[in-house]
């Protein structure tokens, strides 16, 4: 082995150093940077906080060098966090002005959701598009990461699907999403796909511990083996929110009354912070709590909340759950329409309770 070999082959390992779960997903980006022969474009999937931007980062550093100016893009940084969120008051012409991407390095950038919807817009792709045909400043490669590729609008796919059919030879794409059947199937076939597991409750431990992050069962428990949700977790934000969804299904199974959801109901329109997709998350999984505690199978992610979940799994069906799924799927899908939370979910309580006064 030769001396640039050698150096190469520390460089990729250090890279990688301190990532927690998916051994695969890091065997084989090694093994692409070591042998220098990476695909143009790499699309990874899986569970948000399950660390795909992170590896992202990791890889580009690798490639590129400069590895502190890459970190400067990462979205969970607080500065990075307040630009995302005044972003959100712009109005559109604004935002179409001036589309969102965040570039530290000059051979790396970030483009991300925007907007009081969260989403891709056309303006970043075709933005993307004019930056990709700039060379690289030092070495061979630029790298761009989309990160949420599934939160983008048509138009926004269908324009960087111009820049996937025909990439400039130096560029990069790496793509995250949470499920890749909600994009493109061209995007796909264009992709080379990573899926990232889960991380195993031990794996989770150990990073949580390694971290000396508080409440260290509860973290692993309600991560779900996400350790980027461990980590940036609230948990008096998150019981906050579950106390609420709490309450949605007790109404529902006629274990409290609806004037107690209307109080959680009209605190809940005044918090900007609790965002509707985040309420529907909490709510899928106490219902999967509750699925699991009907069936007697399998380890709950609400442990603590076992006492109150447990009389309403013995009172709601199988076939409740399946049809409040649906309801939840339904009200998913709008999500992104800028709908009012407190009003999809006061509708969604009634039809919760609505269901469950049905006759089997």
């Amino acid at each position: 082995m030769d001396l640039r070999t050698a150096v190469r082959e520390e460089v990729v390992t250090k890279a990688f150093d301190d990532f927690y779960g998916n051994e695969f997903v890091i065997r084989t980006l090694a093994a692409m940077l070591s042998r220098q022969r990476i695909p143009q474009t790499l699309l990874f999937s899986g569970i948000e906080g399950a660390g795909k931007a992170t590896l992202v980062r990791r890889f580009a550093a690798a490639l590129l060098g400069d590895a502190g100016k890459i970190e400067r893009d990462d979205l969970s940084l607080p500065a990075n966090q307040t630009t995302i969120a005044e972003r959100q008051k712009w109005t559109s012409e604004q935002r179409n002005e001036d589309p969102l991407f965040f570039g530290s390095h000059p051979d790396f950038l970030t483009f991300c959701p925007d907007g009081p919807l969260q989403q891709i817009s056309i303006e970043q792709m075709r933005l993307l598009k004019d930056r990709a045909q700039y060379q690289p400043l030092s070495g061979s490669r630029r790298v761009f990461l989309i990160d949420r590729i599934d939160r983008a609008n048509e138009h926004a796919a269908n324009s960087l699907l111009k820049t996937l059919e025909e990439p400039p030879a130096h560029l990069i794409l790496i793509l995250t999403a949470l499920n890749p059947y909600d994009l493109l199937p061209t995007i796909r076939s264009r992709s080379i796909l990573f899926h990232f597991s889960p991380l195993s409750n031990s794996q989770m431990r150990t990073f949580v511990e390694r971290r000396r992050l508080p409440d260290p069962d509860r973290r692993v428990a309600l991560s779900g083996g996400s350790p980027g949700l461990a980590a940036s977790m609230d948990l008096d934000e998150h019981d906050q929110r579950r106390t609420a969804m709490l309450t949605l299904l007790k109404v529902a199974a006629g274990r409290a009354p609806f004037p107690e959801w209307a109080k959680f109901s009209e605190a809940l329109a005044a918090r900007k912070q609790d965002k509707l997709d985040m309420l529907l998350d909490m709510l899928y999984h106490l219902l999967e709590d509750i699925l699991l505690l009907s069936q007697g199978t399998g380890e709950i992610r609400n442990f603590d909340l076992r006492h109150e979940l447990e009389p309403l799994a013995s009172r709601l069906s199988p076939a409740w759950l399946r049809a409040a799924v649906a309801r939840c799927d339904e009200l998913s899908s709008l999500v992104r329409r800028n709908i009012q939370k407190s009003i999809a979910l006061d509708a969604l309580a009634i039809s919760f309770r609505n269901l469950a006064l049905q006759k089997p």
